[in-house]
């Protein structure tokens, strides 16, 4: 049996590289982490505030001594992996990005997560020991290197920390639709009162549960939220936002750093939106007419959702 270990959750983001020849490139874990010799695409955890973008140019540059620009989104994920030494099980949302090589000299590091930087074959890579999502972003079978709990511990789904200078912050992963329905409307909730965005039309959508892939949390977030039932048809993006004095129920400004994956949503059989989580951030859950969504007034929209809108071609 896998030891009570205590949960912890952070965002992470890596670097989809290759070369000229399609070779791709990895870093090996050194001794001081918690699977040494293993390999797996560079990158690295997500710090408060900043830009998952920013984070994937940052660590590969700090792994390989290459400087990288990213070129897309390649795909998001989530798993969990218990690290009994450190006495903790971590849930990840990885966020993998294309990358394109600006210049540099690749290099070694000692005393460091990671100590080797090299470029391989898919047919090398296979050979190696892989991180489990480091594999499937190869398309290579996973082999079981991480120890995972036999179930999710418990985690609250929203968690502020006090931060350094004594005001709480809290970093959250969630995954958002933009859903139409065969007639071409918008499905949209409106946050309610008491909620940073009082009274603007948001995404259906919300934080993930521990242990869960966002494609899942974002279904059942919409049956939640609007009552509808959707299936997936692509990612969109990611948004990255930060309101350094965020004021919610909690009653407090809270620093909040909210990373959001958004995804094409078809709901093929729309109903009537209800929403079923009364009392909590969503008051109302509407569909919209095309032109009547492309009248809404910007400053009547979430940040996130005039981002996505905007990425998915609808406004």
């Amino acid at each position: 049996m896998t030891p009570a270990l205590e949960p912890i959750r952070k965002i992470a983001a890596y670097a989809i590289c290759t070369d000229s020849t399609d070779r791709v490139l990895l870093v090996r874990a050194s001794s001081r982490s918690g699977t040494p010799g293993v390999w797996s695409l560079p990158g690295g955890a997500v710090d408060h505030g900043e830009d998952p973008n920013h984070t994937v140019v940052r660590e590969t540059a700090a792994e390989t001594g290459l400087s990288v620009s990213v070129v897309g989104l390649r795909d998001v994920l989530a798993d969990m992996r218990s690290l009994p030494h450190r006495g903790v099980t971590i849930h990840t949302d990885r966020l993998l990005y294309r990358v394109s090589v600006r210049g540099g000299t690749l290099c070694d590091r000692v005393g460091q997560s990671t100590d080797l930087a090299r470029w391989h074959t898919v047919e090398e890579a296979e050979k190696l020991l892989l991180r489990p999502f480091t594999a499937r972003a190869l398309g290579l079978p996973s082999g079981p290197i991480d120890l995972r709990p036999e179930e999710a511990p418990e985690f609250p789904s929203f968690h502020a920390v006090p931060g350094p200078d004594g005001l709480h912050r809290a970093q959250r992963f969630a995954a958002y639709a933009v859903a139409t329905d065969p007639d071409g409307r918008v499905l949209l909730t409106r946050v309610a009162d008491g909620y940073p965005g009082a009274g603007c039309w948001h995404l259906p959508g919300g934080g993930t549960d521990y242990g869960e892939q966002p494609g899942a949390a974002l279904i059942r977030e919409l049956v939640e939220e609007t009552g509808q039932s959707g299936r997936l048809v692509e990612l969109i993006g990611v948004a990255s936002h930060r309101d350094a004095a965020s004021l919610g129920p909690e009653g407090y400004p809270i620093d909040w750093h909210g990373v959001r994956a958004f995804y094409r949503v078809v709901v093929d059989s729309p109903a009537p939106p209800t929403v079923g989580d009364v009392g909590g951030s969503t008051s109302e859950a509407r569909w919209f007419g095309r032109e009547e969504f492309e009248a809404l007034p910007v400053d009547r929209l979430t940040e996130v959702t005039a981002e996505a809108v905007q990425a998915a071609r609808l406004g």
